[in-house]
């Protein structure tokens, strides 16, 4: 296997600062260049970790980087590798994502989506110009410069990209962020350049109106939809856009990939080239206030990791679980069905439901060629080998909550110390557990946070299966759900069953009996059997909500 030839040590060269992002096997920190001072973004791979594809897929990534020298796209400066690590330097961009600085702007017309979408078309028409195919192009991967007015937008994250020969169709693996998806590449028909401008079309429609146009819960549903094309401007929001941006849209989002627009095409359209004339320069607060609700959306899919990352993380856990398993029951399919449909019931009543529904945002990829892709900086990007995209719906249903307290970290006063005797430990594993659902019945986050370590990872039925990672989502579910339910519920764990495993860890069974009392004074109650895990002394149970 080839190497990238260096010729100096990033440690000689450049010193390190904090931390600004961390993927599956990298980390991004700033840092500075000894002998001029630049700051700069360094991505840190660990090379021990990787497979030879991996290997190959970074030594990719790096080749793509150097060649793309674009004011409306993230440079890399330096590649080096060094045993066990390599260096990627890319320029420092601090403005952040580009849909968050619109909602924070007084102003934002149709003219301001126009010159959004004809810089990112600027930077997709210079990377195919290099016959380098983007295949993830989505609002994470779109920066500012700076936070300075007018900065420019800068395209990042190269890691899904490939190398393509002109205008030549092939089969490259099934890549990309399912909302963003082009027919193509869903029909699993060879593609080149044209997914990119579908995912153009889909970013201009939320930057006109601030919610997506394919969109389903059900992933298979979705993906139906972009294969028709079933996409529509509904009134009233789309009856202040002008036709030259439906147009536009049209042309991007056509179905056949040789009757779709190119980008240089694209930038000669009049609304693009012609925005002062054309473009309506009318203030849009519904878009604003949609993309606002869109970008908390997106914010807390961010903290998912996808259930494939959770299968290769936790198999040695699972692992552990089957061969101690001490007659834990797991959780039926039905009573999962029936506590996810209450949840998604819960979430379309809600506020934050009600005007943009949640697109999926992880992405993923089915590429045998190309092997495995961890997570990436700008959102949970992940790629399996030889892995098909699933519903989240699909996901394990082993709901089991993992919490880990980082270095230096001390456990909770309320858990017994591992000195303690078995039946000790044992009982405040269960008092810690009642403690901490009363904490979700009350809604009240701060015992909630006092009780759990700051970086847990959980299933919850909130996040359809997939694993929540750190405190963001609970939050989320506090401040959004939980607010909206005011009715007295009363919780009492039956028949608690505690199983340790070794001396930081152990696993908890019980049914759970939940009453409410509704509107007409009657008493409804519901139980369910859940399992629930303690490590490193932080104890946090599978599920917060009965029905």
């Amino acid at each position: 296997m080839a190497t990238i030839v260096t010729s100096t040590r990033f440690t000689e060269d450049y010193q390190l600062y904090e931390e600004l992002g961390k993927g599956a096997f990298s980390v991004v920190r700033r840092c500075v260049k000894k002998s001029t001072g630049q700051e700069y973004a360094a991505k840190i791979i660990n090379t021990k970790k990787l497979t030879a594809r991996d290997h190959q897929k970074l030594e990719r990534e790096a080749r793509i980087c150097r060649l793309l020298k674009h004011p409306n796209i993230v440079r890399l400066h330096d590649s080096i590798a060094e045993e066990g690590f390599h260096y990627l330097v890319f320029d420092l961009v601090t403005g952040g994502e580009l849909f968050e600085d619109i909602v924070a702007r007084e102003y934002y017309s149709e003219a301001d989506a126009s010159q959004c979408i004809n810089q990112i078309l600027e930077s997709v028409n210079h990377i195919h110009q290099h016959d380098i195919v983007h295949r993830d192009l989505k609002p994470e991967n779109l920066l500012l410069a700076s936070k300075m007015k007018g900065a420019a937008v800068k395209l990042a994250d190269f890691g899904l990209a490939i190398e393509v020969q002109g205008d030549q169709q092939a089969w490259f693996g099934f890549a990309g962020t399912p909302g963003y998806l082009s027919p193509e590449v869903l029909r699993k028909d060879p593609y080149g350049k044209p997914v990119d401008i579908w995912a153009c079309g889909v970013i201009l429609y939320i930057l006109l109106v601030g919610y997506p146009p394919f969109w389903d819960e059900d992933q298979h549903k979705l993906y139906q939809q972009i294969k028709a094309g079933a996409y529509d401007f509904p009134s009233p929001e789309w009856d202040t856009v002008t036709p030259e941006a439906k147009n536009l849209i049209n042309q991007m989002l056509t179905i056949n990939p040789a009757k779709r627009i190119t980008a240089e095409q694209a930038l000669k359209h009049p609304w693009v080239c012609q925005r002062s004339t054309v473009a309506s320069m009318m203030h849009r607060q519904e878009t604003v206030e949609c993309l606002r609700k869109f970008n908390a959306r997106r914010k807390l899919k961010g903290a998912i990791l996808t259930t494939m990352l959770v299968s290769r993380n936790f198999s040695a856990c699972k692992s552990l679980l089957n061969k101690k398993s001490d007659g834990v029951k797991p959780q039926t399919n039905n009573t999962k069905n029936s506590v996810m449909s209450a949840v998604v019931s819960a979430l379309k009543e809600s506020n934050m439901a009600s005007s943009t529904p949640m697109e999926p945002q992880t992405t993923v990829v089915h590429n045998p060629a190309d092997g495995t892709k961890g997570s990436t900086e700008s959102c949970n990007t992940n790629e399996e080998e030889d892995m098909k995209v699933e519903s989240a719906q699909g996901a394990s249903s082993d709901s089991a909550v993992m919490s880990q307290c980082s270095a230096g970290d001390e456990p909770p006063a309320l858990v017994a110390s591992p000195q303690c005797p078995p039946a000790t430990r044992k009982q405040e594993i269960i008092k810690i557990t009642e403690q901490l659902i009363e904490a979700v019945n009350n809604g009240d986050f701060e015992a909630y946070t006092r009780i759990c370590d700051p970086g847990l990872t959980s299933f919850e039925p909130e996040a359809l299966g997939n694993l929540v990672e750190g405190m963001d989502f609970h939050k989320f579910y506090f401040e959004n759900l939980l607010s909206k339910n005011n009715k007295p519920v009363h919780t009492t764990i039956l028949n608690p069953h505690v199983h340790l495993i070794g001396e930081d860890a152990a696993c908890i069974a019980y049914i759970r009996l939940t009453q409410s009392t509704s509107c007409t004074l009657t008493v409804k109650s519901a139980g369910h059997r859940l399992p629930g895990f303690l490590t490193m002394g932080v104890f946090v149970p599978c599920s917060r909500m009965g029905t």
